[in-house]
């Protein structure tokens, strides 16, 4: 894939979180200049929390871990949302890290390998579960439903290589496996259309363990 691109790198300072028992939050994530670290943060419990070094993971029972090392979320999508929600939505307001431009976010496969510039390889892993923070930030009437009921709910992303990313950054999709279990498609599968969860198993070992558990009712 050519002409796809980080619109920007956001980063996320810690706030109070007036909508959870989570004390506090990373969500307000902001667009940064420069160029940031991108690294392994290790297990969800624990572990750094983001990927992302200089970003914070408020809720790490949750969130964060190496199979949510990234958040990533195309600028095309949010302009659909402003478009709709007629409100300003800049990039890092749905609490992703990395805004793209040029790239199909949703229709990644899971297992997909993006290059980001000249070294940060990332692996597409999870759709995006919208949570209470994310629909009391939004501020908007049944936020959750809406978003759910849209099916674009953005990747989470593991840290393959390490390195420098910044906005700007060419992104190339260097693996794409033949499977055609998508972000979209396990989003819908463990949300609205749950008959479709034995379709995510067709991933094979690109499937995460939590989605694993989901589509062969092991889940707790």
């Amino acid at each position: 894939m050519t002409g796809a691109s980080l619109a920007s790198v956001n980063i996320g300072s810690s706030a109070p979180n007036p909508h959870t028992d989570a004390r506090l939050t990373g969500i307000n994530k902001l667009a940064q200049p420069g160029r940031w670290e991108v690294r392994a943060p290790g297990p969800k419990r624990g572990g750094l929390g983001s990927g992302l070094v200089g970003d914070f993971v408020g809720d790490s029972r949750h969130h964060g871990g190496d199979s949510q090392a990234l958040y990533a979320y195309g600028r095309e999508q949010l302009d659909d949302w402003e478009a709709r929600l007629e409100r300003e939505l800049p990039n890092g307001f749905f609490g992703e890290n990395l805004t793209t431009h040029g790239l199909d976010v949703n229709g990644a496969r899971l297992g997909e390998i993006w290059q980001i510039g000249d070294t940060v390889q990332l692996k597409v892993t999870t759709p995006r579960l919208p949570c209470r923070t994310f629909s009391g930030w939004v501020g908007e009437a049944r936020w959750v439903k809406t978003f759910t009921a849209a099916a674009r709910p953005g990747a989470y992303l593991s840290v393959v290589t390490p390195g420098f990313i910044g906005a700007g950054d060419e992104i190339t999709v260097i693996h794409r496996p033949y499977h055609e279990v998508t972000i979209e498609l396990s989003y819908r599968a463990t949300t609205l259309e749950r008959e479709l969860l034995p379709r995510l198993l067709e991933a094979g070992d690109d499937l995460d363990p939590e989605l694993r558990d989901a589509a062969t009712g092991t889940a707790r």
